[in-house]
């Protein structure tokens, strides 16, 4: 009789990490220094790309890079 389980290695780290950093950028709410709101945009390992007025201009420049934008609440 075969076995269904999956044998799997897990990703160390750093793999883990890179996974989506070639297509994918998360959009989030943030607040400015000065206290302003603003949409964050930043790149799948965690690490702030830029910084916008609105949603639907984040998810263009994402776009404009060849990324899928990913929503995070």
């Amino acid at each position: 009789m075969e076995s269904n389980v999956l044998n799997f290695t897990p990703l160390a780290d750093e793999a883990f990490l890179s996974l989506g950093a070639e297509q994918i950028a998360y959009v989030k709410a943030i607040n400015l220094p000065d206290g302003a709101h603003a949409v964050g945009i930043f790149s799948a390992d965690g690490k702030p790309m830029a910084s916008v007025p609105s949603i639907e201009i984040a998810q263009a420049l994402i776009r404009q890079h060849e990324l899928e934008p990913a929503l995070v609440h």
